[in-house]
């Protein structure tokens, strides 16, 4: 092979800055190939785009041969001119002097043309095909545009960036939804989230702290909103007044990572999710966890007092605040002692309500956070009102022995904001190798 990759430009580059006449090396995937005689068509995609190229037998007979015994989705290295052309894709194409088959592709076990051509399930068992879809490639750039500016936001709002333990030696949240492992020969389990440690970064000094990582949950759902591992984004901050400081933070937070995609990926966010959210609100309205019941029951949908809302009344909800406050946003705030951790504080003259609050987005919880209890003697009292065990949780009860500042914060699903943003019908999707009770490969 002659033709030196090192060389190689993106397809996006001969569109925008490649002058026509020059010669270019491009490479990639062949997307579909169309003989002519002695003419090939070839349309080639790498990651930032297509571009037809044209192997005549007349100008390189070897490009030629080479072309029309093509499979689709092989991967080719291609050398040729930059030529003008009415009927190709952007109005220019490449004449190609040297083609060279770098790995030829057997016939491909799904339609990764049309994904809604294959069950969900099967695209997953093949996702490395799969993702060659360029709409579903797209998704996980939108994803990754969200989490650079979310880091983005934490770096300028002066937040440290942690890196927390995610074997760890009781539960975090208490109940059973824990994965167990085995540590050498003690019990052991995968992190439900950072939130004792990121505690112990605001208790230790940095103040404010944040995380972006893995998160596991023991769920047996089978639902489209579940998985059993995601991306948690996590922040913690110290000093603060009330719970509100907290969800100013998650408001400014969620709008800039949002905003950020959206304008980033513009074009294509029109071209392949025709249900995606078009705009953000200036003001995130909200309620409380009481209110909220009143306007399920107005609505026909009866949740019991002090309950937690379930995936139809989120829903529901949902709907309701888009229609009442033109919101696809709302903080559900002071939710029920009973229905959150035993680190949340409660409400000093309503013991039996949080300062706590859940964010939904499009009528799906994505956030839920709030104010920590930050007296030691309170928190061992309710630590053992949620039927935990104190010896479990020393290490962390000591720390607030020593001096903790008022603090809270919040834990954020990366893969459900991507969902709701863009209207996806099922987090799998958004989700790169997604695990649920039946999924462990690939």
């Amino acid at each position: 092979m002659s033709i030196r990759l090192s060389e190689r430009v993106p397809v996006k580059y001969l569109f925008e800055e490649g002058k026509l006449g020059n010669e270019y090396v491009v490479a990639g995937w062949v997307d579909a190939v169309r003989i002519h005689g002695g003419v090939v068509f070839v349309i080639l995609r790498d990651r930032s785009g297509k571009i037809q190229i044209v192997a005549k037998k007349n100008v390189a007979r070897s490009a030629w041969e080479n072309a029309k015994e093509l499979s689709v989705e092989s991967v080719i290295a291609v050398r040729g001119e930059l030529v003008s052309s009415k009927a190709a894709l952007g109005g220019r194409e490449l004449l190609a002097k040297e083609l060279v088959v770098l790995s030829r592709a057997d016939p491909l076990p799904i339609d990764i043309k049309d994904y809604e051509k294959t069950v969900l399930a099967k695209r997953l068992d093949w996702r490395y095909l799969d993702l060659r879809n360029p709409r579903n490639l797209t998704i996980f750039l939108i994803e990754a545009e969200m989490a650079r500016a979310a880091r983005e936001w934490f770096y300028s709002h002066d937040f440290v960036e942690i890196f927390t333990s995610k074997i760890v030696g009781a539960a975090t949240e208490g109940g059973a939804e824990v994965f167990s492992i085995v540590y050498f020969d003690k019990p052991a389990f995968l992190a439900q989230s950072p939130q004792l440690y990121k505690q112990l970064g605001v208790i230790a000094g940095f103040e404010k702290v944040f995380e972006i990582g893995p998160a596991f949950r023991a769920e047996p759902h089978h639902t489209t909103r579940h998985l059993t591992e995601y991306t948690s984004l996590d922040l913690e901050m110290g000093f603060i007044d009330s719970y509100e400081d907290v969800m100013n933070v998650v408001e400014d937070l969620i709008k800039y990572m949002v905003s950020k995609a959206i304008a980033k990926y513009k074009s294509e966010i029109e071209e392949y999710f025709p249900n995606a959210i078009a705009d953000l609100p200036k003001k995130v309205p909200r309620i409380t966890i009481r209110e909220a019941y009143k306007l399920l029951e107005q609505a026909g949908m009866k949740v019991e007092w002090g309950e937690d809302l379930g995936t139809e009344a989120e829903r529901k909800l949902g709907e309701i605040i888009e229609k009442e406050y033109g919101s696809p946003l709302v903080f559900v705030v002071e939710y029920p002692w009973r229905v959150r951790p035993f680190y949340t504080m409660r409400k000093p003259d309503e013991p039996e309500w949080t300062l706590s609050f859940d964010l939904l987005f499009r009528g799906l919880e994505i956030a839920t956070g709030g104010q920590r209890e930050h007296r030691y003697e309170v928190l061992k009292r309710q630590l053992e009102e949620k039927g935990l065990n104190p010896k479990n949780f020393e290490w962390y009860l000591n720390m607030f022995r020593y001096g903790a500042p008022p603090h809270g914060g919040a834990g954020i699903g990366l893969e459900r904001v991507v969902m709701q943003a863009l209207g996806l019908p099922n987090i799998r999707e958004a989700r790169l190798l997604p695990r649920d009770p039946e999924r462990l490969v690939p």
